[in-house]
């Protein structure tokens, strides 16, 4: 057994990385030190806490740590484990989605510039991440209506040009109709607008329309023109500041009770070629040093665009091992600037700025939405937490629910749950969601810190009266096992003949007349519902037809199984297949293959 104040000794007075894991062996929480034995030590001690902290300590169960040589390693591991583990206490981008690069494949002949959302060390030229994938389409739209790169992924020999060619969108390198140099010298411009280079481009651009014009090239040099025009309105959108440096990133951060905003504008020489923002829950009471410290290093691990400085309002403790991690993965000096007074202080003010704007509109819409509610609803207090649930079965077979969160007016994919039906054994959906009901709330009530949270104030059931009704009855069940009064309103969401969301219904069978933009919202949460319940359902009934169709059959094992699914589609296809058919699937030999006939 795990003795934390006999482990606490063991503790090596040497830089590395300690990981925190609760009594069900997750990770929740993953640190680096200088000295692995006097910071580990500090969680224990009886000292001033945040309240965050304090809960984080109260579920350790056990802890284990990684020694390392120096603190840049740990820096590096704990960025890395942070990454994968996404523990619930360490500061983490608000999804763990793969945010979209503009990728430029530099290592073919005839490079194409296009969308991805994995960084592969090809050769290639990366930009981004772009947290709005809509910006970095419009950016890629544009490249490929003023430049005449290739549009095709594959650059195959043709015997004709494609349309684009015909359409003046594309210079037919597949038919070299333009030498390398010719089309490389379009990539290098391409790479100078991403980077915010357009005073070079523009000289470049200028220089080739006057050459153009002395050939007499009057066709070239007006499409060289457009171009510059068309740059020159980008550009001047851009400008923002005086500063001289040409590689910046500024950072700046905003706070609210209920959440935090990351604002990060990209400067490339005195430019604004574009910003993000990214949200943080719950972190009202971390210092905005440390909630800094942990988007840096997250940001840039993988990143492949780093700057040469990065400037924010307060000096990192961390500063120098994170300088110094930054310059060895750049390959030359990083430096994290907190300027006190000038340019540079107001270039980081207007960051906070837009933070604290980027954050107000959002927690505007939110309010409004959870206000209405509130009014609507006829409640007492604001539905910070509302839960629906919808039930999925095809004629009694395999029964199951699918539950999903809204918290704080947004609706929360990562906190949705499925459920399979345990004690109802035809198909009745009322008693299937009185089941799956009373199971949720004894979660919450049997353990307030697990991963079901904490009561909701709301539950919306995907249904009419009927299912209100089943809801009523799970809440008062629980309430006379557990005497407690639970205060969780009910309300149904109602679809007309055509599967749309028509209302919200009270238990009184009224329908309640609400806003546009609120219909929509309980469109989006019906849907949603309603997804994980019937895509959970699909799952189950695929993997049933599986087992009862192959796992049966000797010789077929997991392997064979996923290639002959993989080869045919689907155990139907594969019914009708003959036997050359089946043999040619990877592993299928003669004897397999007749027993498969043999089975249909």
């Amino acid at each position: 057994m795990f003795n934390i104040e006999e482990e606490l000794k063991k503790l090596p007075d040497r830089p590395g990385v300690y990981v925190m894991r609760d009594k069900e062996d997750n990770i929740i929480y993953v640190g680096k030190a200088v000295s692995l034995k006097n910071r580990v030590r500090q969680y224990f001690r009886k000292n001033d806490k945040t309240a965050r902290i304090e809960k984080m300590v109260s579920l350790i169960d056990h802890f284990e740590y990684i020694v390392v040589d120096n603190e840049a390693e740990a820096l590096i591991l704990e960025c890395n484990l942070i990454k994968k583990n996404r523990p619930k206490f360490n500061v983490l981008l608000k999804d763990d989605k793969t945010y979209p690069y503009i990728k430029i494949d530099l290592a073919s002949d005839y490079p194409t510039v296009f969308i991805t959302r994995r960084i592969v060390k090809d050769g290639s030229k990366y930009f981004g991440p772009y947290a709005n994938p809509g910006a970095a389409k419009e950016m890629v739209d544009f490249i490929k209506e003023k430049y005449k790169i290739r549009q095709c992924k594959t650059l195959k020999e043709r015997t004709r040009p494609c349309l684009n060619y015909h359409i003046h969108k594309c210079s037919a390198p597949c038919m070299k109709l333009i030498p390398k140099e010719e089309y490389r010298e379009q990539i290098d411009e391409i790479m100078d607008l991403l980077e915010g280079k357009t005073d070079k481009l523009m000289k470049d651009l200028q220089k080739q329309m006057e050459e153009a014009s002395q050939k007499l090239d009057f066709e070239k040099a007006a499409y060289v023109r457009d171009k510059m025009q068309a740059i020159e309105r980008i550009s001047a959108k851009q400008k923002v500041s005086n500063l001289s440096e040409n590689n910046i990133d500024v950072i700046g951060i905003a706070k609210s009770e209920l959440e935090t905003c990351v604002e990060i504008f990209f400067v490339r020489g005195s430019k604004m070629i574009g910003r993000e923002h990214y949200f943080y829950a719950d972190l009202k009471d971390m210092e905005e040093k440390e909630i800094l410290a942990g988007f840096i290093k997250q940001y840039y691990l993988d990143n492949p665009n780093i700057p040469n400085k990065i400037m924010i309002k307060e000096e990192l403790e961390e500063k120098e091992t994170i300088e110094k991690w930054l310059s060895t993965e750049l390959g030359k000096k990083v430096e994290i600037k907190a300027p006190k007074k000038g340019e540079k202080l107001r270039f980081v003010e207007m960051a906070e700025k837009n933070a604290k704007v980027t954050l107000e509109n959002k927690e505007k819409d939110k309010s409004e939405i959870l206000m209405e509610l509130k009014q609507v609803l006829q409640l007492d207090k604001l539905p910070r937490k509302i839960e629906t649930f919808d039930i999925s079965n095809l004629s009694g077979e395999n029964m199951v629910a699918g539950m999903c969160v809204m918290q704080d007016g947004v609706i929360k994919k990562n906190l949705s749950r499925r459920f399979k039906i345990k004690t109802v054994f035809t198909q009745d959906d009322p008693r299937c969601m009185e089941e799956v009901i009373i199971r949720r709330l004894k979660q919450s009530i049997e353990n307030p810190k697990g991963g079901f949270g904490e009561l909701p104030d709301v539950i919306f059931a995907d249904g009419g009266i009927t299912q209100i009704r089943a809801v009523q009855n799970a809440i008062q069940k629980v309430q006379q096992e557990w005497e407690n009064e639970l205060n969780i309103a009910v309300f149904g969401m109602v679809k007309n003949d055509k599967h749309q969301t028509r209302a919200l219904m009270d238990e009184k069978r009224k329908e309640l007349k609400i806003s546009q933009n609120l219909m929509h919202v309980i469109t989006r949460f019906q849907d949603t519902v309603h997804d994980t319940a019937i895509t959970y359902h699909r799952k189950l009934r695929d993997k049933q037809i599986t087992k009862s169709e192959l796992d049966e059959i000797e010789g077929i094992g997991e392997a064979k199984k996923q290639a002959l699914l993989k080869h045919f589609g689907s155990v139907e296809k594969m019914k009708q297949a003959t036997l050359e058919e089946l043999i040619q699937v990877k592993g299928i030999n003669e004897a397999i293959a007749k027993r498969i006939l043999e089975k249909e």
